[in-house]
């Protein structure tokens, strides 16, 4: 049995009079420490796509199932406790806390989730920066880091309760080419020697064809390539 099985799905949005089909009838298969990447232009459905997958989205129609768990059938609190303990997620923008520390960012998934004590929930979200090379960092506030160094502080965030799928959504997409070279090789190394699967939305072929699995989504329907990898 797959990580991840989605069967039939459709989510459709109105923007006015107009009708978009974001997911028609896409079904898939991700299997445990697989490297996925879903690719499209803008406004093809693969953002709604990751959402379904990590519950932050309900489809329509069809079903999403997590090691067996159905998500379309899942209450609320059920959704919430999935999101913050089986999924890691890395956003564009980072969506750090801006008076906060990057410790304090990291350690924020950890209270929310009542993880053990303050000390614990301290000593574990500095584990998960000194993972991406941040331990040194563990005192700066967003605005005192590179755009490099804030999305691996997300990255770390993602990581701290050892989810078993991180989904990155344009991770690379706020950031120059060098910077976006190391965020990638930070991703795929925790895919490699963690195990963890990974799934990334992007539009840029170059981050895309690093996965070993191509997705691409446009008006709704699924194609899949095999990545470089």
């Amino acid at each position: 049995m797959a990580l991840i099985e989605c069967r039939g799905l459709r989510k459709t949005y109105r923007l006015g009079d107009e009708v978009v089909n974001a997911l028609d009838g896409v079904s898939l298969d991700i299997e445990q420490g697989d490297f996925v990447a879903i690719s499209g232009p803008s406004g093809s459905g693969k953002s709604t796509l990751a959402n379904v997958i990590g519950g932050l989205d309900q489809p329509d129609d069809g079903t999403v199932k997590v090691d067996g768990v159905d998500l379309s059938k899942a209450r609320d609190k059920a959704l919430s406790q999935y999101r913050n303990s089986r999924i890691g997620f890395v956003f564009q923008s980072f969506n750090l806390q801006p008076h906060e520390t990057a410790l304090e960012n990291v350690m924020a998934p950890l209270a929310l989730g009542g993880v053990g004590s303050r000390k614990a929930r301290k000593e574990k979200a500095l584990v998960a920066l000194e993972k991406v090379g941040l331990s040194d960092r563990a005192k700066h506030k967003p605005t005192q880091l590179s755009g490099g160094q804030r999305q691996r502080v997300a990255i770390a965030r993602a990581l701290v309760n050892d989810p078993a799928v991180i989904i990155a959504d344009e991770p690379t997409g706020n950031l120059d080419s060098a910077r976006g070279a190391d965020v990638m090789a930070e991703l795929v190394r925790l895919n490699r020697e963690a195990g963890i699967t990974l799934i990334i939305i992007t539009h840029d072929a170059a981050v895309a064809n690093q996965a070993r699995r191509v997705l691409t989504i446009r008006d709704g329907k699924l194609t899949e390539s095999a990545g470089a990898r």
